[in-house]
């Protein structure tokens, strides 16, 4: 192997889940092509032949794609081209035809300007230690030389006709979707369709400069324009997604966001109606009442690290049917492949809703109501951020207090729990907390703020 083939990428570029970084800055055609090379010799070396890749909406997403395959066929692999779709859709064709790996060039929900590269090997995902590792082998130049070639596919057909096999609704719907001008768009239009009821979509043209608002479905202001929609034409759901569609927001009919985890919270009671005693899965942000919802009906319920690799990780492992974080992630795999896609899920849900007899508003509101703060991230220096929540732990649990230390510190008390966790992808700390009451709540929040304070942090404003 010449070393002239060896390929350092930025210190930014690999990161806990997937790869990530800015075009033209820090992730160039080169690194796909490196990526390419690194892992198509991963897969190789592994015994497989044939990779799935796909591409999503934003404008420097076919030149990376281009220079990816470029890197597996230079391994010997077959590459499976799909074309631009949602990250969901490169999932399901990597699954579907049973491929040996699949990739996806996709920014996700960040800023027009980044992209990304998703990986998974086999049925599992690619993080960690394993992405790392792909440097390693650029670094070294240490690749699979052979000659392989490229095929182009279209399985949007397929796709959409697989996702409508699990709707079982038996009322019509009204239903607004806000693609976000991300890339669910041309496959959300198909599946709309083929759905029974009445469909109104807003920005479903795929467009890279996001020209209508970010796609993150989790942030309340990028759904001021589907809660209009659904207020004014009486829907009775409003259906949101991120930039590659791997992520779900959700309204009920009275403009009210559904959140990430109290999403979960109504699948379980569907899923463990099929799978009684099953074990549901939820990142260690998530509301005590889902953790309670899926005891009592009759589930058990399990608290993970946060990350849409570590989920999956964990399904794998344990055998569930279903899981997810408050960010939107959601995994089944009692009749899908345990993957997140958020055009499945909305079929989920659109199922269960029609099937319910009452609105999504009284299905929400049969779970308790709590007092939370946001999600809050605040930046700390990458050198401490971990050192901190170490700090923090080795405290609390030497006065006594509970600590669930799976994912940073999740702190329970009489009031209700705090928590806090070191970003795996960025120098930030995020803490959160949940309380039944607001003077509870505040008690929260100045013990989070106490804890910081000792290890020589000004508090985030919550």
């Amino acid at each position: 192997m010449s070393t002239s083939e060896a390929h350092t990428f930025d210190a930014t570029l690999l990161r806990e889940y997937d790869i990530r970084g800015i075009v033209g800055t820090t992730l160039n055609p080169a690194d796909a092509r490196a990526v390419g090379r690194a892992f198509g010799s991963v897969v190789a070396r592994g015994g497989g032949t044939r990779v799935c890749v796909g591409y999503d909406g934003r404008h420097s997403s076919p030149m990376l794609e281009q220079a990816l395959v470029e890197g597996l066929i230079a391994c010997g692999l077959v590459v499976e081209r799909i074309g631009l779709g949602p990250t969901g859709m490169l999932y399901f064709a990597t699954r579907s035809r049973g491929a040996d790996a699949g990739i996806m060039i996709t920014g996700s929900h960040n800023p027009p300007d980044y992209n990304g590269i998703k990986m998974m090997l086999g049925k599992g995902p690619v993080y960690g230690r394993q992405i790392l590792e792909l440097g390693e082998i650029a670094a070294r130049g240490d690749y699979v030389n052979g000659t392989g070639r490229s095929e182009t596919l279209d399985i949007h057909e397929t796709y959409v006709a697989r996702m409508l096999e699990d709707y079982h609704g038996p009322t019509p719907l009204k239903v607004a979707w806000d693609a976000g001008n991300g890339a669910t768009g041309e496959i959300l239009r198909k599946l709309t369709a083929r759905l029974p009821g009445e469909h109104i979509r807003l920005f479903d043209a795929i467009d890279g400069d996001f020209p209508n608002h970010h796609p993150d479905p989790t942030v309340e202001k990028n759904l001021l324009d589907l809660r209009k929609a659904v207020l004014e034409n009486g829907c009775a759901v409003g259906i949101g997604f991120d930039g590659d569609g791997d992520r779900i927001g959700a309204l009920d009919e009275k403009g009210r966001i559904i959140w990430g985890d109290q999403l979960l919270a109504l699948y379980a009671a569907e899923v463990l109606k099929s799978h009684p005693g099953a074990t549901i899965i939820a990142d260690v942000k998530a509301s005590d009442v889902l953790f309670e919802e899926i005891a009592r009906c009759g589930g058990t319920p399990l608290m993970w690290k946060t990350g849409h690799s570590l989920l999956k990780a964990k399904m794998a492992e344990t055998g569930s049917p279903l899981a997810g974080e408050m960010s939107g992630h959601i995994f089944f795999a009692d009749t899908w492949y345990g993957f997140d896609d958020a055009l499945y899920c909305a079929v989920r849900l659109l199922s269960l809703l029609s099937k319910a007899g009452v609105p999504l508003s009284a299905l929400r509101d049969r779970l308790p109501e709590m007092l939370n703060t946001p999600e809050t991230r605040f930046q700390v220096d990458e050198s401490r951020k971990f050192a901190v929540v170490d700090e923090i732990k080795a405290r609390l649990e030497a006065a006594g207090a509970a600590v669930n230390p799976i994912d940073g510190v999740r702190v329970k008390t009489a009031d209700g729990w705090w928590l806090l966790r070191a970003s795996n992808t960025q120098d930030v700390l995020v803490a959160r907390a949940e309380a039944r009451t607001a003077d509870g709540l505040e008690r929260l929040k100045a013990s989070l703020v106490e804890q910081l304070r000792l290890s020589g942090l000004d508090a985030p404003s919550f």
